[in-house]
């Protein structure tokens, strides 16, 4: 049984994200964790991911996006009767560098964190962002 708090995970997960580190990320992840993105966008972006390889896969494909994250931060994290989940309130900022345009975007993150590790990870970030930023629309 790992030692590390919440807070302990979520500021390694911050740390590797801003390096833009997609295998230590993944290894934040049991083998059979899941990730859920309930509001994904564009098209192309899984609802779902299964397993320790797909989010890999998934991290791999968002560090090499045309996006760069300039900060992303725990805005608020709150406990909840299950000593296993959290409730995380994020913020971040990036620039697409083809454009060079910047923004700002909230999210609430739930995670299930066992042994230190994220076991399940749904995120409910608001599309309307990149849908304003890239000019398309959600559908």
């Amino acid at each position: 049984m790992s030692s590390a708090t919440p807070a302990d995970i979520l500021a390694r997960r911050r740390q590797l994200t801003m390096d833009g580190d997609a295998d230590g990320l993944a290894e934040l992840y049991s083998l059979d964790a899941v990730i859920e993105l309930p509001f994904a966008w564009p098209s192309d972006t899984p609802m779902r991911l299964t397993g320790r390889d797909a989010i890999r896969e998934y991290a791999q494909r968002i560090t090499a996006s045309p996006m760069r994250l300039d900060s992303y931060e725990v805005a608020e994290l709150y406990q909840t009767q299950n000593p296993e989940v959290v409730i995380v309130e994020m913020r971040g900022k990036a620039t697409m560098t083809a454009t060079g345009r910047s923004f700002t975007t909230t999210s609430i993150q739930i995670l299930e964190i066992r042994d230190g590790q994220i076991v399940l990870f749904r995120d409910y970030a608001n599309p309307r962002v990149l849908e304003d930023l890239l000019g398309e629309t959600h559908q």
